[in-house]
């Protein structure tokens, strides 16, 4: 797919899907987005179908005849109210209705597309418009559906678009492996994506196997992939361009599928567990991105790889295991098992002494029980970091809160009578305690952020840009913050 300019409404003419994107006191001068005579029929057909331009409605007018199939009209609310999110909801709208009708060309008119955060925002929308994860199933004959070669955008900015295209691939990529199943991406097959990755983008990459993981004393890794037939392995991707001053890691969790180990789930909790890597994904495509923008800024990508299953030599509750910084966990439920993959993976990005650490987990359902199902929970020792982070999600449409980490009560249910942690710390404030565990795996003094995703990371009904299945959920926040550190801000 590719993005054009257009420099006047002139320009405008012989796309299949015309979108044009309204405020709720819109008026004919604002029609006057699209031709004068498709304008006309426009403002005729509006009040007809009582179309007021409310926030993320929308009316397709149809047409009989010309080259223009469909004029699209998407609602954006009230004009002092614009964020650049309710133009990426728009852009997404408009192109996905276009692709569900095949159409190859589409026109997009859309309110501060002269702006670059507006333009991405429209870039983004209208590049994660056309994904479908379809790789399994054969097509329906009556399935119209077919991304747009060409999206022209009325007076946009085409840096911004391109950044925002690049930054929506990113993600479709990540949704793309979050999607397949386990049969199909385990730690070995990550590790070979990563090593493909890699050698594409032209990054260093090292990758530690089980036998290394044991020299190092990564015994939380190693335990969680003990049960296994597929051996776990910390994958670490590196993107190093010239000259960069700052940098940052970024830990995904990586659990190719958790049955819950010998604390086995019930059998409906294991469907969508293919997404428990998720995290690792979404480390992926951030470092995929990067390199594409050739941000200036050294970027780590770390994933603790790893399947949880049950097995003779699964490792069980009451086990002691000792972490790679040296700390011993009493394991409670082997179902707690991402954070003792993030526990090793945390102590070694600490190693690489990065300005800052990012996690990204699909880790506790406490966290949808807090939140809901839309919005991520954030965890951070450093309130510098986490007011950046927050601010690149609201530039991302990703919506995250931040959760207390003070309760000196809830630290208190992490301590062990013959360990120094337990792995899990009960039902209540469980998001909360399971960011306590993790904060014990980094460096004191090291700026570290954790974002729970547990809730977000699959889409059962569609919303904002998300279809159902697997959405990567983060990773739009992440680059906005990559790409905003990467600046010097």
């Amino acid at each position: 797919m590719k993005f054009e300019v257009l420099s006047d409404v002139s320009k405008i003419s012989g796309r299949k899907v015309l979108g044009m994107a309204l405020f709720d006191d819109f008026t004919m001068n604002d029609i006057e987005v699209i031709p004068s005579s498709l304008g006309a029929l426009t403002w005729m057909y509006i009040p007809r179908e009582n179309f007021k331009a409310k926030k993320d409605k929308m009316l397709v007018v149809p047409l009989a005849d010309g080259e223009v199939r469909n004029i699209v009209v998407y609602g954006l609310g009230k004009r002092d109210e614009l964020t650049p999110d309710d133009c990426r909801r728009a852009a997404f709208a408009i192109t996905r209705k276009a692709a569900s009708r095949g159409a190859d060309t589409v026109a997009l008119a859309i309110p501060g597309a002269q702006d670059r955060a507006i333009s991405r925002a429209i870039g983004e929308g209208a590049t994660l418009a056309c994904y479908r994860f379809e790789k399994y199933h054969e097509r329906d004959e009556e399935d119209t559906f077919a991304a747009p070669l060409v999206i022209d955008v009325l007076r946009g900015d085409r840096d911004g678009l391109e950044e925002g295209q690049v930054i929506a691939n990113g993600q479709c990529y990540a949704r793309d492996l979050a999607n397949e199943p386990g049969n199909v991406i385990n730690p070995k097959t990550l590790e070979a994506e990563a090593r493909r990755l890699a050698e594409e983008k032209g990054l260093g990459i090292s990758v530690l196997q089980a036998d290394e993981l044991e020299e190092r004393g990564m015994n939380a890794l190693l335990a969680v992939g003990s049960g296994s037939a597929t051996p776990p392995r910390l994958i670490h991707i590196t993107y190093d361009p010239k000259g960069a001053a700052k940098s940052a890691a970024i830990v995904g969790k990586g659990l190719t599928f958790d049955s819950g180990g010998l604390s086995i789930k019930p059998s409906d909790y294991m469907v969508t567990m293919k997404g428990d890597k998720t995290g690792a994904c979404v480390a992926l495509g951030v470092i995929k991105a990067a390199a594409e923008l050739r941000l200036p800024i050294k970027l780590h990508a770390i994933i603790g790889a790893a399947e949880n299953m049950p097995g003779g030599r699964a490792y069980r509750p009451d086990d002691v295991i000792r972490a790679y910084n040296g700390k011993t966990i009493e394991v409670i439920n082997t179902d707690a098992e991402g954070r003792l993959t993030l526990a090793d993976a945390l102590a070694y990005a600490c190693e690489q002494k990065p300005d800052a650490i990012i996690d990204i987990a699909t880790l506790t359902g406490a966290c949808a029980v807090a939140l809901g199902e839309t919005m991520g929970g954030l965890f951070s020792n450093d309130d510098k970091l986490a007011q950046e982070m927050l601010d690149a999600s609201s530039a991302s449409g990703e919506p995250f809160w931040r959760l207390p980490m003070s309760d000196p009560n809830l630290r208190k249910k992490l301590k062990s009578p013959i360990a120094d942690l337990v792995n899990s710390a009960g039902r209540y404030g469980g998001a909360i305690t399971a960011a306590m565990f993790l904060e014990s795996f980094v460096e004191k003094g090291t700026p570290w952020c954790h974002l729970d995703i547990a809730a977000t990371d699959f889409v059962k009904e569609p919303y904002a840009c998300y279809i159902k299945g697997a959405s990567a959920f983060g990773i739009r926040s992440i680059l906005s913050y990559v790409i905003e550190k990467a600046k010097g801000s």
